[in-house]
Order: C-alpha cells, then sequence, then structure tokens
C-alpha cells in the first residue's frame, strides 16, 4: 500500500524552467521614432529590421566597452570619464569638439542641465 501513494516521476520535466531568459531588449517602437526622425522618409519594412538588428549590435558592443572601461579603472559603476573615453575612440569628442557642445547642440535643454554643472545664484552650482 505504501508504494501505491508514492508520485511517480514523469520522464523529460525537471523542477526548472526550461526556457531561456531573455535579453532585454531596446523597444521596436523607440527604434522606428528615432530612426524616422533623422531619416525623414519612409522606410520599408525590410530596411527597418537591417536598421533594428544593427542599432542591437551597436548597443551591445557599446555596453561591453563601457564595461571594459570601467573594469579597467577598478570601478563598478560606469561614469561620465568612461562615456567620455568611448566617445573619443569613436571620434565623436576631439579637442576642438569637446563632449559638452555635443550635449548642448544635440541635447534639450532639461538634459543639459542634468549633465552640465551649472552656476545658478548664492554661489550653488546644479547638479
Amino acid at each position: 500500500p505504501m508504494q501505491l501513494l508514492q508520485p511517480k516521476a514523469v520522464p523529460g520535466r525537471s523542477g526548472a524552467s526550461q526556457r531561456k531568459p531573455r535579453e532585454p531588449q531596446i523597444a521596436r517602437s523607440l527604434i522606428k521614432e528615432v530612426f524616422r526622425f533623422f531619416v525623414k522618409m519612409p522606410v520599408t519594412r525590410e530596411a527597418f529590421k537591417v536598421v533594428e538588428k544593427c542599432s542591437e549590435k551597436y548597443f551591445k558592443q557599446l555596453s561591453s566597452d563601457l564595461e571594459a572601461y570601467t573594469r579597467h579603472a577598478g570601478r563598478k559603476t560606469v561614469e561620465m570619464a568612461d562615456v567620455e573615453m568611448l566617445m573619443r575612440r569613436q571620434g565623436l569628442v576631439t579637442d576642438k569638439m569637446p563632449l559638452n557642445v555635443l550635449i548642448e547642440r544635440h541635447l534639450p535643454l532639461e538634459y543639459r542641465k542634468l549633465l552640465i554643472p551649472v552656476a545658478v545664484s548664492g554661489n550653488k552650482v546644479i547638479p
């Protein structure tokens, strides 16, 4: 009678889930919106799929480079200096085109205020 109460093992199943964990992705709508803003013309679905794959590879490479710079510096947090180093290696930041100028040219005012320290009345620096 004791053997009858024992649950039978189902072959091929384990306690853990069989699904692979998915990598986080940038929303397709965001990529599409940004790309359409800069292209300013209609884009075919096939062309957009290629842009999507390229942007995914670009951001994977970007994040692994930033991770390498941060580890090389002996830190666990990515800082502005790491981003600036990456942009220098990509040729976006030069002696003639510093990072602050790029920020002022391409980002809206609310982001500029967050990234560039500004002196205000009372000798306070924001941020």
